[in-house]
């Protein structure tokens, strides 16, 4: 029987490269890909895990190691899109350089990625593409002006896709999960509430895309409780509640 197989980008640090060592564990064949390929090279060293150094803000090279991957494996079954960046301390003020470097990777590289697998999917009319957002996507919040509104351009862009390849048969999911300690969530100068480790986002991410058949995978649960209720506030609301806690 033929291992199913997983190509998933954002791979060597944090939540990308839990997710990879979890289906690596459950007898999948991951392929993995991201910039820095000595921490690629370190993940690879798992006989289930396969390294494709890939900077996903360049459309050229995403297709060719797309391409690549499917001549050497044959197949993809999911796609699992987490490449990001976020830098607190440079989003307190307005840098056009900043945000437009955080929608490049957080945004447009997603769509370069997704753009290298779209024929694939659409002709073989079966397949599932995952991309992980953040819920602080529904929601204008302070002191983010590059990330924040990435992740709403990335959920809108994932729920539009949802429609466009449903037709094809290929399934897509939006995850997004609450704070992961990671790497970047280091850098943030406040408590953040909820906090998980990768393992645990691991163990989320496989069971929603392998286990369940949900359009969205949140977690932990007290943030979905909280992101839903905040969806659905009124802008009068919202804005007084958000504007009392950046003045505590």
């Amino acid at each position: 029987m033929n291992k199913k197989i997983i190509w998933i980008t954002g791979a060597s640090s944090g939540i990308g490269e839990a997710t990879a060592r979890k289906f690596a564990k459950e007898g999948w064949k991951v392929i993995v890909s991201a910039r820095r390929v000595e921490l690629l090279d370190k993940l690879s060293s798992d006989e289930n895990i396969f390294s494709y150094p890939l900077d996903v803000t360049d459309k050229i090279q995403t297709k060719q190691v797309f391409e690549k991957i499917i001549n050497d494996h044959k197949q993809i079954d999911i796609c699992i899109f987490s490449s990001g960046t976020y830098e607190r301390k440079s989003e307190k003020e307005l840098d056009v350089q900043n945000i437009r470097h955080v929608i490049e990777v957080n945004f447009l590289g997603v769509i370069n990625c997704v753009s290298a697998v779209e024929k694939y999917y659409k002709d073989k009319n079966n397949g599932h593409i995952a991309i992980v957002s953040s819920p602080v996507g529904y929601r204008g919040l302070p002191k983010s002006s590059g990330y924040t509104p990435s992740k709403a351009a990335l959920n809108n862009f994932t729920q539009g896709i949802y429609f466009d390849f449903k037709k094809f048969n290929v399934k897509v999911s939006l995850i997004t999960p609450g704070f992961i300690k990671t790497a970047l969530t280091d850098k943030n100068d406040f408590k953040m509430p909820f906090l998980k480790d990768t393992t645990y986002a691991a163990n989320e991410i496989y069971n929603g895309l392998v286990n369940k058949n949900n359009f969205e995978i949140i977690f932990p649960l007290p943030i979905k409780i909280i992101y839903k209720l905040i969806q659905i506030l009124p802008n009068r609301l919202y804005n007084y509640l958000i504007s009392k806690s950046v003045n505590r």
